[in-house]
């Protein structure tokens, strides 16, 4: 049996919830390609999400102590380099490291105990995944992998099948959009200095924290404390429709495992401005804007309106935009995890089928 850990779902409106509720869907459609059954890891009330035909444990209590794993399971895939459940001696474990934030994050007096933390996963773990070359960089130069297999397998596009949303209350005019738990990470208070001047609103929508405070802050320093709306969680319909409809998407974290909005913005071909940390770059390409590397608000204005301008005349190509997003498939990502499963469930037959070499 191969069980893929769905924990995180417990937290709705995070990109973990996201990736957990995506990877689960695609190998529950390919679960046939599987050479073993799956079984999904969930708190209780999201048992049954993709249908009866796959197998659920609900999460118990006790698991975060012991988590009991019978003599059928040979595979235990960890969705987040965090997790608390560790499956027993003798199960072997896929590790997907979405982030080494904390190197971005936290002050360098911390970065040993986070490390410590990590070094203690990868050991534990026979196969590591990470989300972007990024994260696979920052893994390989801080922690030591001891030639285990790490291999970067990219996160897919979210294509919302359902019908776009508008909000309750709809914005009076033209507003900027961005998307994301209201944490320092990203940075969103850099961006009301980019409404002065203009007629823009600025709209973030995500989990809300203390955070906020800081953003309101900087509007008022630059008078548009007015245009500046931190709206809370949307559903998936409302937050398409913001996309859909916002004249530019602005996304100026610095620290960022993948960065899934970037390329749901992308698809609907969005004029998008981006900070140049960690992996964005390499999932933004050459088909979206950055802004200065120490958001510097001046020079910031000016590269907005700048990429505003050329976004206007045609100097971007919205069609190789859209074919670059596509490129991003869950269904690509999930097929690859089969590979990482076959792969190792093929070497405990290879290695139960040696001849033990002792005499008769």
């Amino acid at each position: 049996m191969v069980i893929f850990d769905c924990e995180r779902m417990k937290y709705p409106n995070t990109g973990l919830y996201v990736y957990c509720d995506n990877v689960a869907s695609c190998l529950v459609r390919q679960k046939d390609k599987i050479n073993d059954s799956l079984c999904l890891f969930v708190p209780s009330g999201i048992a049954g999400r993709w249908g009866d035909g796959v197998s659920y444990r609900k999460l118990a209590f006790s698991d975060r102590y012991f988590l009991h794993c019978g003599k059928s399971v040979r595979i235990w895939h960890s969705s987040h380099q965090q997790t608390a459940y560790v499956p027993p001696a003798g199960v072997m474990q896929v590790l997907t490291v979405h982030d080494l934030n904390f190197l971005y994050e936290k002050p360098l007096r911390k970065h040993r105990a986070y490390l410590s933390a990590l070094q203690k996963q990868i050991d534990r773990a026979d196969y590591i995944v990470t989300i972007s070359e990024s994260t696979r960089r920052d893994l390989m130069d801080n922690i030591d992998v001891k030639e285990k297999p790490v291999e970067v397998v990219y996160n897919g596009l979210n294509q919302f099948d359902g019908d776009i949303v508008p909000p309750v209350s709809r914005p009076s005019g033209p507003f900027l959009f961005s998307v994301g738990t209201v944490l320092p990470k990203k940075n969103f208070h850099v961006l009301p200095a980019l409404l002065k001047g203009t007629d823009y609103s600025l709209i973030i929508a995500g989990n809300r924290s203390p955070y906020e405070k800081k953003i309101m802050e900087e509007a008022a320093r630059y008078g548009v404390e007015d245009r500046v709306f931190i709206i809370g969680p949307v559903t998936e319909a409302v937050k398409y429709w913001y996309i859909k409809h916002c004249e530019a998407f602005l996304f100026p974290s610095v620290a960022e495992g993948f960065g899934l909005p970037v390329i749901e913005a992308m698809y609907y071909q969005k004029p998008i401005f981006l900070s140049d940390r960690t992996s964005l770059p390499e999932i933004g390409g050459n088909h979206v804007f950055y802004f200065d590397h120490d958001f510097d608000p001046d020079t910031m204005t000016v590269q907005f309106r700048r990429g505003m301008e050329l976004f206007a005349n045609g100097n971007v190509d919205c069609g190789l935009m859209r074919q670059h997003a596509l490129g991003f498939s869950w269904e690509r990502t999930a097929r690859r995890y089969i590979g990482i499963y076959n792969t190792l469930l093929s070497s405990v037959s290879r290695a139960a089928s040696r001849p033990s070499g002792k005499s008769e």
